[in-house]
This record gives C-alpha cells, sequence and structure tokens, in this order.
C-alpha cells in the first residue's frame, strides 16, 4: 500500500434537492420561458408563510458586502465548509477502520475571484485590485486554487475504491451533503438574466459605454470588458487588459452600474421568491438541518 496520502474529494449521489425545477421562478417576468421556451409554471405561495427576505446592503460602495435575498435559501461558504469539512472526517474515519489509515480528503478549494454572493457578480468594481489584476484575481489566490486542484486530481493511497464509495456512501447518515436547490438557482440566474434587460439597468449600460467610449474603449455593456477574449489567460495579465479594467472601474462608479443592476435584481428576486415562498420555506429548513447535523458530528470527531 502506498503510504502517499490522497487529496480526492469523493464524488458521491446527493440527496434529492428539496425543488426541482418545475417549480418555477414565474414571478420574475411574465414572458421569462423556460428553456424548452414553454411558459413556466407559477407556485403559489401558503397564507401565513413568513414573508420573502430583504436585501441587504452593508457598505453601498462596496458590491461584496451586498446581501441578494436568495441567498437566505442558500448555505453560505462558511456553513457549506462546515459540512464538507464534517463529511471528510466522518469519512476518514470510516476508512481508517476499513484499513486504509493514509487516505485523507482533498482540500476543499482556496476562494478565487468573489468572496461573496454578490461580489464579482456584477463585474470587478475594486480599483486598487483592477490596476493590479485587471479583470482577475490576485496571483497568488491564482496559484493556490491550480495547487489544490492539481493536488486534488489523482488518488494514489492505495484505498479500494469501492471501500472508499461505501465510506461516503455512509457518512450520508451521519451528514447529508448540501443540496443545490434547482428553485434556488432558477431564480438566481433568472433574476440576472432578466435585471440585464430592465430599462434602469439598459439605461447606466448605455452611460457606462458612453463613459468607455470617451476613454478609447468600445463595449456596449460592462460584462463585454469583462469577457474580452483577450483577457482570458489568468497567468498573463497586459497592461491592455489593466488600462481596461481601471477605465471600466472608473465608469461604472461614475454611473452607478453595480447598485442599479442590484436593485433590479433584488426586487425581481423578491417577487420570484413570494411566488414560490412555500417550497422556498422547506429547502431552509432542509438547509439548517443539514448544517446541524455537520455541526453535531463536528463536534465529535
Amino acid at each position: 500500500m502506498s503510504t502517499r496520502k490522497t487529496l480526492v474529494k469523493v464524488a458521491v449521489p446527493a440527496l434529492a434537492a428539496v425543488a426541482v425545477g418545475a417549480v418555477a421562478a414565474g414571478a420574475l417576468s411574465a414572458n421569462s420561458p423556460s428553456q424548452d421556451g414553454k411558459p413556466k409554471a407559477r407556485a403559489e405561495s401558503r397564507s401565513g408563510d413568513a414573508p420573502a427576505a430583504p436585501a441587504a446592503v452593508s457598505d453601498p460602495g462596496n458590491p461584496a458586502t451586498w446581501r441578494l435575498p436568495i441567498e437566505t435559501y442558500m448555505v453560505s461558504r462558511a456553513d457549506a465548509r462546515l459540512v464538507s469539512t464534517s463529511r471528510d472526517s466522518v469519512i476518514a474515519a470510516c476508512m481508517k477502520r476499513a484499513g486504509f489509515p493514509n487516505w485523507v480528503p482533498a482540500p476543499d478549494l482556496p476562494a478565487l475571484g468573489g468572496k461573496s454572493e454578490t461580489d464579482w457578480r456584477y463585474g470587478i468594481h475594486d480599483a486598487v485590485q483592477a490596476a493590479k489584476h485587471g479583470y482577475h484575481p490576485p496571483a497568488a489566490e491564482q496559484q493556490a486554487y491550480d495547487k489544490a486542484m492539481m493536488a486534488g486530481a489523482v488518488d494514489e493511497s492505495g484505498a479500494d475504491p469501492k471501500v472508499l464509495q461505501g465510506c461516503a456512501q455512509s457518512a450520508g447518515g451521519t451528514v447529508p451533503t448540501v443540496t443545490r436547490s434547482d428553485l434556488v438557482e432558477q431564480i438566481k440566474g433568472d433574476s440576472f438574466k432578466e435585471s440585464a434587460k430592465d430599462p434602469k439597468v439598459t439605461a447606466v449600460f448605455a452611460q457606462w459605454s458612453a463613459c468607455m467610449k470617451a476613454k478609447g474603449y468600445v463595449y456596449a455593456k460592462p460584462m463585454d470588458a469583462n469577457d474580452d477574449p483577450r483577457f482570458t489567460d489568468p497567468h498573463n495579465v497586459s497592461a491592455v487588459e489593466i488600462a481596461t479594467a481601471e477605465a471600466d472601474v472608473a465608469c461604472r462608479g461614475r454611473h452607478h452600474v453595480e447598485k442599479t443592476w442590484f436593485d433590479v435584481e433584488a426586487a425581481l428576486q423578491t417577487k420570484a421568491i413570494k411566488a414560490n415562498q412555500a417550497v422556498l420555506n422547506e429547502v431552509q429548513a432542509a438547509n439548517k438541518d443539514t448544517v446541524s447535523k455537520a455541526s453535531a458530528a463536528a463536534a465529535t470527531h
């Protein structure tokens, strides 16, 4: 048996999500089609359900501190890390009992880019970071991420895959995996797309575009600059990319692009949440149960 420790995350079947995509966020737009082009069904709330969670803005000048309404029905990054760590401990203990004491789980991937759901959701916003890294995260973050990816790519511990799979499956009885709600993901995705079409948002896009053109850059929308194919290599941030990013951030700030976009998206999410409140309450309860079990497991391992 090899003595080298593995750093592989185990892929195990996730528990069924509380909500499925068929329960759609039709309240985002009366004409918002599903992927097959058919109108979306609407799930009405039961009377007595809790009201939709409001958006929150801690620092008006820093989008990373903003919170969208749908985040109430998502497991936070910190809690997701707790669940992952607790499951890993349970699986590792099982593997040790099975005769594979050298097996260890892969580390969680380090943060890369945005540090919250709203950080970088509408594009870059930090002038200091843009001047150093353009449209990319700091080089140290990218290197740490790449290193973790490489470390977890291959299991060389000599562990029996069937035993590992069995331990991973049995861990679900102690610490379930964090299950992604299709409904939550749909609301989050639809609100982003629909908000970009709102007249208030397209108006600031036009102002931003004119501002960029005056600086010598031709883009119709903020994300066009972010997605410029010249700026795709995270290991080669050019002077052109940095200059473009600096102009981008300046024009965003001048015309309040992020805050306008956030406010519109938050309103769309609130409407969709109210239309699907009953199901979202179940999602929230399931999330709390998973985190509670992870906390209990962490206390015993």
